[in-house]
């Protein structure tokens, strides 16, 4: 298989809205799957980096800490939710500082992380004025529409 048919199976399935392409030839196998189905980049197998697919401009960093893992305590909450599908970034690119963590105080219209979704960094604003109690989500993770990404305590 060379790269035109590679490109041809990628276009196949961006054309077709495709989760995933598995395609063997003798030896040879290939599995193609787009990135909104996966919670990093795309996997290649056999060593084969697709054309249409860029890795993602932030790269994942560290795991949430211990105390951002922890039960958030009982009380009054606003969960802020994802408003799209994308992958979850808390930082603005690799080595650089969370927007938020676990106990900033954050204002309405803070930036809290970005989602990446169709090649696009969209960047998730606070809904309400408060302080941050729980961080829902990993760095890097994949995320659907609605899903809870964050714990606010209203002030």
């Amino acid at each position: 298989m060379d790269i035109a048919q590679i490109k041809k199976l990628i276009q196949l399935l961006n054309d077709n809205n495709l989760g995933e392409i598995k395609v063997q030839e003798g030896d040879f196998k290939i599995t193609l799957r787009h990135r909104d189905f996966l919670p990093a980049a795309p996997a290649i197998a056999a060593g084969v980096a697709p054309a249409a697919a860029p890795a993602p401009a932030a790269a994942p960093t560290a795991a949430p800490a211990k105390n951002e893992e922890a039960a958030a305590p009982a009380g009054n909450f606003h969960t802020i939710k994802a408003p799209m599908i994308g992958t979850f970034y808390r930082a603005a690119g690799e080595g650089k500082e969370p927007f938020v963590k676990v106990g900033d105080k954050v204002k309405k219209g803070d930036v809290l992380c970005i989602i990446e979704a169709m090649k696009l960094f969209n960047e998730i604003q606070s809904e309400v004025s408060g302080k941050v109690v729980k961080v829902m989500v990993d760095n890097a993770q994949a995320v659907e529409y609605d899903q809870p990404l964050f714990l606010v305590e209203p002030a």
